[in-house]
Formats: structure tokens, C-alpha cells, sequence
């Protein structure tokens, strides 16, 4: 995530959840133009910024209209992803449909000590609907050759 954020314009601003402070509003107000980022979508607050139901909800309504969100969360697939965000969190189906891109990192090795992370698959999203991801599978690992592909259409 940190590499994609740092290729934002350096115009554009980048807040974060508890680095930047803890109130999600005046965050999401200081992001217009740029990027408000959540270090991770927790139930457990294992570290700053994991956050959790209403604060999550509140981040979602105020992103767009001039506000991108950078999030992390765990879940192997978008479906996963999405009901972690809309049934676990409570975001509406609305909001939620905000994502457009869910990216999943998949560790190698022992999930303690990782060898070595690859982009396993990229998803764009088409709508929510009842806290489901309509998605379309951009590119994907293929584990068998080490390539990243993109898929056809």
C-alpha cells in the first residue's frame, strides 16, 4: 500500500488513522485532495490505527467526492474483504462500492516469517450489493511460472 501512496502527486495529502491523530473527521477533512489511509480493519487494536465498526463507517461515508481511502485488512478473496467491511463493520452497500481496486498480498513461507509476499490477484469492483463484491479479476499470480498475468476479457 505505502508504495502506491507514494506515487501520489506531492500535492495530493495523505492522512492516517492514529499517526496523524484520531479523529476521523478532521483526518478525512485534512485528505480532500489526496488520501485518508487505514493502517488495518481490526477487530483487535493490536496496534494504532486498527480500528473497528463505527469509526470504520465513519471513514467510509466521508471518502469520495474529493477523498481516496487507502485501506488493510485480512481476507484471502473480495468476498471475504467485503464482509469483513459491510457485515463485520456495518458499512452500507453504498459505501462500500466506493473501493474500486482490492489488491490481495499473499505471504509465502511460514505466515510468522515469511519468505517472500507476492500480489496473488487484483480485483477491480463493479457494485455491493447485500455486502457482496460484484468483481472482475485483473490479474493473478501464476504460482507455476512466478509471472504476474493479466486477464483476458
Amino acid at each position: 500500500m505505502q508504495a502506491m501512496l507514494d506515487e501520489r502527486p506531492k500535492s495530493a495529502p495523505l492522512r492516517t488513522i492514529a499517526e496523524d491523530g484520531d479523529d476521523t473527521g478532521e483526518l478525512l477533512r485534512q485528505s480532500r485532495g489526496g488520501y485518508i489511509r487505514i493502517p488495518e480493519i481490526s477487530r483487535y487494536p493490536a496496534a494504532p490505527g486498527y480500528i473497528w465498526g463505527p469509526p470504520v463507517r465513519k471513514v467510509f461515508a466521508g471518502t469520495g467526492d474529493g477523498v481516496s481511502l487507502a485501506a488493510a485488512l485480512h481476507a484471502p478473496d473480495p468476498e471475504e474483504a467485503f464482509a469483513t467491511i459491510c457485515e463485520g463493520c456495518g458499512v452500507s452497500d453504498a459505501d462500500a462500492a466506493k473501493v474500486e481496486i482490492v489488491i490481495y498480498l499473499r505471504s509465502l513461507g511460514r505466515w510468522q516469517e515469511p519468505t517472500r509476499r507476492v500480489v496473488s490477484t487484483v480485483h477491480e469492483i463493479t457494485g455491493v450489493r447485500d455486502g457482496k463484491p460484484t468483481t472482475r479479476l485483473l490479474f493473478a499470480w501464476d504460482e507455476a511460472t512466478d509471472r504476474f498475468v493479466k486477464q483476458r476479457r
